[in-house]
């Protein structure tokens, strides 16, 4: 709870003296992910998938790089999928030679951005309105079960290919994890799991990342309610405003850092408006209810609906059912920091053993969970290794 009084604290703060200082000016702060990619002189295209459960998921897609619009070659396709309170656009934001989607496409890859359910640009459904409570009755679980076959699926049929390169970020790991474990007919679809920042048990977790542990699944409703978490969105909507001026650079980095951890010289503050648009956005206060029961289980399982007998109604057994990654047999590759937060070291130990197809596992020292995507150094530590593990798999099939 302090935690969630500080960031009201500091948007209050923040709103009050905004529009006396400098402004950084970053016009992405402003664009959804079709306006970026674009923004930046990239072919953009929007799909949207339905899933079997009504979610209607927008599907970012850059067919390919600047240089290579003419290439006759078959380019591989590349699915991205972001984490926790985040959108597609976490892929783009920084400039084209620090952003990995744009890498990817100027390297000749076929590059598709996905939106789980309940982020910003994912809050249409085919016949529940999103000011409801049955809209955002949901958790991780469905993300598992419904987003990530369907945005799969819908791919392949898209593009005519067999399998699919994945990288996930975050709850974006999570997901594939789930996903892979449980589905072997969509795991059969994937060529290569790259896994950046991986998060399966959350028992460690740090900062403020803690947060939904604190409180059982009645305390957390009765706080916050049944539908959206709203804290983090009516900070990412004032962090476009806020947090693009000069003097509040640092103070915006703080909350950032304070969820994700913070690792000196990998953040661009100049930048900080971008990140927390796309990095600290809206999701459903049931997934964090989810997280919560995570936290202080240190166990990767199912929604726990709060009583055997409304467990067994859901899942015909009294407890949640466990995933067992371990029956997971995708190759897949993983990059981890020492300074992350949200993938504590000591959860990701606790991972490395149940992948019984880990191909590669890069740990880097000094940095946290957002370096992976927008660090300063992250072309150079993540990105070029993600080129290279591509490449190699490109002439093994």
């Amino acid at each position: 709870m302090q935690w969630l009084l500080r960031t009201m604290c500091l948007i209050h703060v923040f709103g009050k003296v905004f529009c006396l200082l400098e402004l950084n000016k970053n016009p992405e702060a402003h664009m959804n992910v079709s306006e970026i990619i674009e923004h930046w002189g990239y072919p953009s295209e929007e799909y949207k998938v339905v899933t079997d459960d009504g979610y209607i998921l927008p599907i970012n897609h850059i067919p390919h790089g600047k240089n290579n619009a003419d290439s006759s070659a078959p380019k591989m396709v590349v699915f991205c999928l972001h984490g926790l309170f985040s959108t597609a656009g976490v892929w783009v934001s920084n400039p084209p030679d620090n952003s990995l989607a744009f890498i990817l496409a100027d390297a000749g890859y076929d590059v598709w951005l996905g939106n789980s359910r309940g982020s910003t640009w994912a809050k249409k459904h085919v016949t529940l309105n999103p000011d409801s409570e049955e809209f955002w009755d949901f958790s991780y679980d469905q993300m598992i079960k419904y987003d990530l076959p369907a945005t799969i699926n819908f791919i392949l049929e898209k593009t005519g290919q067999e399998q699919i390169y994945y990288i996930g970020h975050s709850q974006g790991t999570l997901i594939a994890l789930g996903a892979f474990s449980t589905n072997q007919e969509l795991a059969e679809k994937i060529k290569l799991s790259i896994l950046i920042a991986p998060v399966e048990t959350v028992k460690y977790v740090q900062g403020s990342g803690r947060f939904p542990g604190y409180f059982d699944r009645t305390t957390f409703q009765g706080g916050f309610g049944k539908k959206e978490f709203l804290p983090t969105v009516a900070f990412s909507e004032l962090s476009s405003y806020v947090c693009n001026i000069n003097l509040l650079d640092s103070g915006c980095a703080a909350v950032l850092a304070s969820l994700t951890g913070y690792s000196e010289g990998q953040l661009n503050k100049s930048r900080v408006d971008v990140y927390i648009t796309h990095s600290l956005a809206g999701t459903s206060v049931q997934i964090l209810i989810h997280y919560g029961q995570a936290i202080r289980s240190g166990v990767f399982q199912a929604y726990d609906w709060g009583s055997p007998s409304l467990n067994m109604q859901h899942y015909n057994q009294i407890t949640p059912p466990v995933y067992n990654v371990e029956d997971m047999k995708v190759p897949t590759a993983m990059f981890t920091g020492l300074k992350d937060f949200l993938s504590n070291p000591k959860d990701v130990a606790n991972l490395v053993p149940k992948i019984s197809n880990l191909t590669y596992h890069k740990t880097i020292s000094d940095f946290s969970h957002l370096d992976f995507i927008v660090g300063l150094n992250a072309r150079e530590e993540v990105s070029e290794e993600i080129l290279t593990l591509l490449r190699e798999y490109d002439g093994h099939f």
